[in-house]
């Protein structure tokens, strides 16, 4: 039987317009409209269905992305007949509902798999996909370690599939604007960076072993990791500040973007050294185990710099906004979050301020709006060849870098140097957590 990969292929648009013209009058709305534009339409499948899942249903239902999502797939049941609800007021149809993301992989009709899993499933699932033949948007942060990070890149490049990773800023049409003055001499020689994030999150739980909670596939949650007993809080959003198991911390969690819009905006690779001052510093008896206040710093070759300070349980705004990054030159300086931009001269005056008037979310759960819905669309079309993505995981990979650098060298309680070419470290103990330990037949 012929595919609908070769139908598209051999098909031409002439010849679907008299199929369409000589049957319209006998189809329903639906089928009509299943057919209008079906050379270019594009079958998504979404993995991991929870706060962030919201973000990705604009771009979906939006008529000119001209794609079908498939499957909405989640290790929890609660989360799958949640999410079919809400996308039906963006849908006119009904994807299917899958538990296992290997069964959604094997579907040949699948041409893209949105990963919006656990940090722990992000470069493996991915990684999956590609070798099953999709194409992947693969939320923040791309992979868990500097192993998956590399192996993320290398297999992109094996199975020659189009990879974006969600630092949706890099879509943010004003940021693209005031980087692009900020390239073009706006501040002159830019030398500095400070991205940052601040948050007044609360106590967590103490983790304690706990019956697993109806409906969910604890074992296919764990995937890649090693085994263990499930504990109360755990699958839930808690998951990111018990351990290193599945999470990256705060730095992967949210700085992530900044620190990716400071290197975009220094022009920067990968750092000659990384140092770090963190700690936990709130609740200092409840069940978070890693940091919650971090200083990295950054150094770069030309005497550039990048330093990330984030305040996971510190809701004081440093810099009078939640989030955003700092960019220092030697003519004046840039303040760029997910909405606005200033500039201000050498002397600190108020140049200019340009409000973007978009909804994207800054630090409330889930996020979401105008630029993850362009983000996504990016990818879209890059598949259709008609633009290209602006956060290949090429590129992206290497701010990726940066954050578990940073997340390394709190672990092993000093700083190190970094080949900046390679991105290789020199130092023996960080280089022990360069790689995980994955659960027996789970390895990359």
């Amino acid at each position: 039987m012929t595919t609908r990969r070769s139908f598209i292929k051999k098909t031409t648009l002439a010849g679907t317009a008299i199929t369409i013209g000589s049957s319209a009058m006998a189809m329903s709305a639906k089928s009509y409209n299943n057919i209008i534009g079906s050379n270019e339409r594009l079958n998504v499948a979404i993995a991991g269905l929870g706060r962030r899942v919201k973000a990705f249903y604009e771009p979906i239902g939006a008529k000119e992305s001209n794609v079908k999502l498939l499957y909405l797939c989640d290790v929890m049941e609660s989360q799958r007949l949640k999410a079919s609800k809400e996308i039906s007021n963006h849908i006119n149809y009904k994807p299917e509902l899958e538990n296992d993301i290997r069964k959604v992989l094997e579907d040949k009709d699948v041409d893209i798999l949105i990963n919006a899993t656990p940090d722990h499933w992000h470069a493996p699932g991915s990684i999956m996909a590609m070798k099953a033949g999709k194409h992947v948007y693969v939320e923040k942060p791309c992979s868990h370690n500097m192993y998956e990070n590399e192996q993320l890149v290398s297999a992109a490049k094996q199975y020659n599939k189009i990879v974006q990773m969600g630092n949706q800023q890099r879509s943010s049409v004003h940021t693209i604007e005031i980087i692009n003055k900020i390239h073009n001499g706006l501040i002159g020689n830019p030398y500095m960076a400070v991205a940052f994030y601040c948050n007044d999150r609360g106590s967590v739980p103490v983790q304690k072993k706990a019956a697993i909670p109806q409906g969910l596939d604890w074992d296919l949650w764990q995937g890649p990791a090693p085994r263990r007993d499930y504990t109360s809080e755990t699958w839930d959003y808690n998951w990111h500040w018990y351990g290193w198991d599945y999470g990256t911390a705060e730095a992967g969690n949210n700085g992530t973007h900044e620190m990716d819009v400071a290197r975009w905006a220094l022009q920067v690779d990968f750092p000659k050294h990384v140092s770090v001052e963190a700690e936990k510093r709130h609740f200092l008896e409840d069940g978070w185990d890693m940091y919650d206040d971090m200083v990295a710093t950054f150094n770069f070759k030309d005497n550039k710099v990048i330093k990330w300070d984030g305040k996971s349980r510190n809701g004081y705004s440093t810099y009078g906004a939640g989030r955003g990054t700092i960019i220092y030159g030697t003519e004046g300086s840039v303040l760029v979050n997910r909405n606005i931009y200033k500039h201000f001269d050498r002397r600190g005056k108020l140049v200019k301020e340009y409000n973007s008037s978009n909804n994207e979310a800054g630090t409330a759960l889930g996020g979401g709006g105008d630029t993850s819905t362009k983000h996504v669309q990016n990818l879209f079309e890059t598949i259709r060849g008609k633009s290209a993505l602006t956060a290949p995981i090429d590129d992206a990979s290497i701010s990726m870098a940066m954050v578990h650098y940073a997340n390394m060298a709190y672990r092993v309680k000093h700083g190190f140097d970094v080949n900046e070419t390679t991105g290789q470290i020199y130092d023996r103990s960080a280089m022990e957590l360069w790689s995980r330990t994955y659960e027996p037949g789970w390895e990359l």
